[in-house]
């Protein structure tokens, strides 16, 4: 798991955490056993959930929405979002609405992580939440790094460097991530 990676990064920036994407019950269930951490989530479907996750919807802890609308929290309502597997199948139109607003909700930085190995086509019964009703599957969008750089910078979002390098130097012991990972900066 990445948690403890993430943690040698963001340190005390891990006190309250957002997740957002198809396994945030699971992430969410693993930051609540951390010490002094309190974690929420948001998750577009949860039909098939375990009982564990929907059990988490009722608390209020996990709220299933879809991230292509603006998030039910305030301006940096998290000290850190974390985001999972949730960008690969969005269009850039619906990019441009999604990540000023996870970063509108984030206080000390966005961690993006895409292209999550054995997650690249969504189900028929997933594909109005990412806006398309025409064919049974949808590729998931395998942008180059690069792609996703000036994506960034054209839409006023800073990588934060820092982390990055100390992510890259902490994961170098024990995580080697089959994914890119992008650390963004919160607008301030």
């Amino acid at each position: 798991m990445v948690i403890p990676f993430l943690k040698k990064v963001y340190g005390d920036s891990m006190r309250k955490v957002l997740h957002v994407g198809p396994d945030t019950c699971s992430v969410v269930s693993k930051l609540l056993k951390e010490k002094e951490t309190e974690a929420w989530g948001a998750t577009y479907d949860i039909e098939d959930a375990e009982v564990s996750c929907k059990s988490l919807v009722r608390k209020g802890i996990v709220r299933v929405s879809d991230i292509k609308f603006p998030l039910p929290y305030r301006p940096k309502s998290f000290s850190l979002v974390i985001v999972s597997d949730a960008l690969d199948y969005l269009s850039p139109k619906y990019l441009n609405k999604i990540l000023p607003e996870l970063t509108r909700v984030a206080f000390d930085g966005l961690v993006i992580f895409r292209g999550y190995p054995g997650h690249q086509r969504a189900k028929l019964a997933e594909l109005s939440k990412f806006g398309r009703r025409d064919v049974s599957f949808v590729k998931a969008k395998m942008w180059s790094s690069s792609w996703w750089v000036r994506f960034f910078v054209q839409s006023s979002l800073e990588e934060n460097n820092g982390a990055s390098k100390k992510f890259e130097q902490a994961a170098s012991k024990g995580y080697h991530p089959a994914c890119q990972v992008f650390h963004l900066k919160p607008y301030h």
